[in-house]
């Protein structure tokens, strides 16, 4: 029998290392060529790691949540033969190595016997009781506290016979009285320590890293978009096989047609580098929330596509986000994003820019509302309008105020109009 020491493989794309996901075996375990070992999470994407060989796992390089250089010890399989032996067995990591056995613990000492002739010393009172009535009332401490908790008078509790209240005439004054407020109003849950791990540790580090090094400020402006989704409604109904309209194709149907004159808003800002990138096609990141944590598959070149193969194009990357099947060129490259809580999306938002891009843009929640409108004789009327705020955030280095502002009241103008939405 021999030992192969199995190394983190190069994934490509530049990647140096990456994050132990989940362990897919154990030490002792017998694997076969090509079986799932272990996922791993580059910046990219999470990947799946294949044995090379047939063998005994003898031992495994960290726990889920370490970092795992590219080259360095991932496994160590016992194999036959000596074909794969190793000529000096390379040294894992520092952060996996294993950690030294802990100390025994030390036998707890006997507690002391009391003398036959010791009296129990009596439980203390609180050192401070109100004067209140349930200070009257023969309880516990614990019992008392129980009562001041619920907002209970020991005085309104029956208590046994001999004239003490216990926790279970608490508990038969509670269930007589449920109507009363005096439930708790949840169950007691144990505190559940989760370990920050793949995506959801990818999540805090770019949003960490977006607040830390970019100075954001917010925009938000209201958009009456009543005659936008009248016309929706008609393109729905006439759409036949193609996908159902949303308003997020339109919206970024109105992005695009606006980035030319716009250029610092599609736009990459290279700190380290102190330089900016206007890009010349939108390669646009959609916010997509899934079972994992929050994704950004990217509509790549979005300025040459339709509103229907906009449309077609959101739900193939969102189902992909979702079921895991997304590529690593999917969910990078970006240029510019849009984030959308759908109907949960609330009066406006400030939402955090995919770093190095320099904007983001959130459409909010539609809402009905009373609006003066002007009819064409010029007199006013009130009228009920579907409205939605759009909101927008950039990076005060690239982006100027004027230039957000002007940006969103030019979609205002769009989607407010929206047969110039369509028109070339």
């Amino acid at each position: 029998m021999a030992k192969f020491t199995f190394n983190m493989p190069d994934v490509g794309e530049g990647v140096a290392e990456a994050e132990i996901v989940e362990w897919q075996v154990k030490v002792g375990d017998t694997v076969a060529e090509d079986q799932h070992l272990v996922d791993v999470m580059t910046d990219k994407a999470t990947i799946d790691i294949e044995s090379p060989v047939d063998g005994k796992v003898l031992e495994v390089a960290g726990e889920v949540g370490d970092t795992i250089a590219v080259g360095s010890m991932l496994l160590v399989i016992e194999v036959e033969g000596d074909a794969e032996e190793a000529a000096v067995e390379p040294e894992a990591p520092a952060a996996s190595a294993p950690a030294p056995e802990a100390a025994p613990e030390p036998e707890p000492e006997p507690e002391p016997t009391p003398a036959p002739d010791a009296k129990p010393a009596p439980m203390p009172e609180p050192a401070a009781e109100p004067a209140t009535p349930m200070a009257k009332v023969l309880a516990s401490p614990a019992v008392r506290r129980r009562a001041r908790d619920l907002g209970i008078d020991l005085g309104e509790v029956k208590a046994a016979a001999d004239g003490r209240v216990r926790h279970a005439d608490l508990d038969a004054f509670l269930a007589y009285n449920a109507g009363g407020g005096f439930k708790p109003a949840g169950a007691t849950r144990e505190d559940e320590p989760i370990k920050v791990i793949g995506l959801r540790k990818r999540i805090a580090q770019n949003m960490a890293a977006s607040k830390r090094h970019i100075p954001h400020f917010t925009y938000v402006e209201e958009c009456d978009v009543t005659e936008l989704e009248r016309m929706r409604a008609d393109l729905n109904s006439a759409r036949g096989a193609k996908p159902k309209l949303t308003m997020l194709p339109l919206l970024i149907t109105a992005i695009c047609k606006l980035v030319p004159d716009f250029p610092m808003i599609n736009a990459r800002y290279d700190d380290e580098a102190n330089v900016v990138t206007r890009h010349g096609s939108v390669h646009l990141g959609m916010a997509t929330q899934t079972d994992s944590g929050l994704m950004v598959p990217v509509i790549k070149d979005a300025q040459g596509r339709n509103i229907w193969q906009l449309a077609t194009e959101i739900g193939r990357l969102a189902g992909a986000a979702r079921d895991g099947s997304a590529k690593s060129d999917e969910l990078s490259g970006s240029t510019l994003t849009v984030t959308s809580l759908g109907p949960l999306g609330g009066v406006a938002t400030t939402p955090v820019i995919n770093r190095p891009e320099v904007a983001i843009i959130g459409p909010n929640r539609i809402v009905e509302r009373p609006m003066f409108v002007t009819g064409p004789d010029g007199t006013e009327r009130v009228e009920k309008r579907k409205l939605m705020n759009i909101s927008i955030s950039c990076d005060h280095r690239v982006v100027d105020g004027y230039d957000a502002a002007s940006f969103v009241q030019e979609i205002k103008k769009l989607i407010e109009t929206p047969v110039l939405l369509l028109s070339d």
